[in-house]
């Protein structure tokens, strides 16, 4: 009979040759890959609603008769969803249980898609959208978790990310659709239409979420073992059977022997929203919530030089227009411009994807912060040159920050957020870094048209710049290396 192992054991677990000799790996199963699978679609659909969006503003400015407040409003609506969901949803998957905030969340998700496409006023229109951008807040956390504690630790960082990567995936398909929208069918109305294509699928994946296997570690953590070895068998099932047979061994909580038979240790074991500034803790909280801040200050601070990019990108200068046909024709090249600007997006992902678990998560978040400040400052310089200088620094500037952030920390913040915490609060902790974060994409989208007007785009761009170096500082000073390490271990 074979002795226990721990879940992670199990997963972690290669088959070996009649020798001893171990195999190098063992190939994920279907239900690892299923769940995988399953768990991009809602990186996938957060990047095609979010800048499908974008296309669809300038519809919506016109049916709607948007003031600029008003437009400011659009923008940060999902925005202040995805805070709210992840810090008042993401929690809930250590109390619910993974796979049901997971089917949860995208079932919210759907309700408010359908809302949104069909919103009569401009007030509704607000209101989906903080909802579906709530169900997508959710995601931040729920589907880090579901992936990392059902794959092998040596594998964990690229998979996680390139989950990840399928937001930007979702982002060049938002902007493509919204374009073939524009052109199928050059309406006021097509806006609807951008968000009525995403139901069905979105509804498919409810459903085959389903049927996944649940958390053998969140089990555990609340001592259901029998419930955990059912679920782990359903994950590494595979033909051959290996392994033949599951049996977990207990997990020992070091208080356990003070606490056993307390509420205090019984609310500790289920995690409290508390225990993520309490010393054990408090480093991991640091980590994985204020660099994530910062990074979203100058992602969606560059969102303020979109138009910028463009102008150059497609030729011309956007002008006003009240004609309808003039609106759709702009927002048409608009669409094109910001599809090749985003190609950079997945270009960096994909070389995280292919480097987190080579390099490691601080050294490319470092590095990272530090080539966002390179491509943030050659940006800022190009107001003190001439043609042609100017638009390639401008250009190149944008270029490279886009790239730096999606290989640092854009995609390290999310990997790191999932991987530092234990598994009792893991949940709480990943949803608070992720709502932490959007803290810092909600003042970008109300402060900085501020900043930009009193003070002009050097001082922006400098102050950019300062926050990107601070996030390279803080992420040193505060580091916790996951890479490879055993979920189980983290917080022992």
């Amino acid at each position: 009979m074979t002795e226990p192992q721990s879940v992670q054991g199990y997963i972690d677990q290669t088959p070996s040759w009649p020798d001893g000799t171990p195999t190098p790996s063992v190939p994920m199963t279907r239900m690892q890959w299923r769940i995988w699978l399953l768990a991009t679609a809602g990186k996938f659909f957060e990047g095609m609603v979010v800048f499908m969006t974008g296309v669809a503003l300038p519809l919506l400015v016109k049916e709607f008769d948007l003031s600029p407040a008003a437009k400011g409003v659009v923008g940060a609506a999902p925005l202040a969803g995805i805070m709210v969901g992840a810090i008042a949803l993401g929690g809930l998957a250590d109390v619910w249980g993974r796979r049901r905030m997971f089917v949860i969340e995208m079932a919210v998700f759907v309700v408010f898609l359908v809302g949104l496409a069909l919103s009569p006023s401009f007030y509704w229109l607000i209101f989906f959208l903080f909802g579906v951008g709530v169900a997508l807040g959710c995601d931040y956390p729920t589907a880090h978790l579901v992936i990392s504690e059902s794959i092998p630790s040596r594998d964990r960082g690229k998979l996680v990310l390139g989950a990840f990567a399928f937001q930007a995936v979702g982002a060049l398909a938002g902007t493509a659709m919204g374009y073939a929208i524009l052109v199928a069918d050059p309406a006021l109305y097509a806006w609807r239409w951008m968000y009525a294509i995403v139901v069905v699928p979105a509804a498919f994946v409810v459903i085959a979420r389903l049927f996944i296997a649940d958390s053998g570690q969140w089990l555990m953590s609340r001592g259901r073992r029998a419930e955990a070895e059912h679920e782990l068998a359903r994950l590494l099932e595979r033909e051959p059977p290996y392994p033949k047979k599951v049996r977990l061994a207990e997990t020992v909580d070091p208080d356990a022997a003070l606490h056993s038979r307390t509420k205090d240790w019984h609310d500790a074991r289920r995690g409290r929203w508390r225990d993520l500034f309490n010393k054990k803790n408090r480093r991991a909280t640091i980590l994985a919530s204020v660099p994530w801040f910062l990074q979203d200050l100058g992602t969606y601070g560059i969102g303020i030089f979109t138009p910028t990019i463009l102008a150059h990108t497609v030729g011309h200068e956007i002008v006003q227009s009240s004609s309808v046909a003039a609106i759709v024709a702009r927002d048409i090249e608009a669409a094109k411009g910001a599809a090749f600007v985003d190609t950079l997006l997945v270009v960096g992902i994909v070389a995280a994807v292919f480097l987190a678990d080579r390099i490691g998560r601080i050294r490319l978040q470092v590095w990272g912060f530090i080539g966002c400040a390179v491509g943030l400052a050659l940006a800022g310089l190009q107001a003190h040159v001439d043609e042609p200088a100017r638009t390639l620094l401008l250009f190149g500037g944008f270029m490279i920050f886009n790239f730096m952030t999606n290989i640092g920390p854009n995609a390290q913040t999310y990997l790191l957020a999932g991987e530092v915490f234990p598994t009792n609060i893991r949940g709480k902790g990943a949803g608070f870094a992720a709502a932490f974060a959007k803290v810092g994409a909600v003042i970008t989208a109300f402060v900085f048209p501020v900043v930009l007007a009193s003070y002009g785009t050097d001082f922006l761009l400098a102050g950019l710049v300062c926050t990107s170096l601070l996030g390279a500082l803080l992420t040193w000073w505060f580091r916790i290396e996951t890479k490879g390490v055993n979920l189980e271990e983290i917080g022992r």
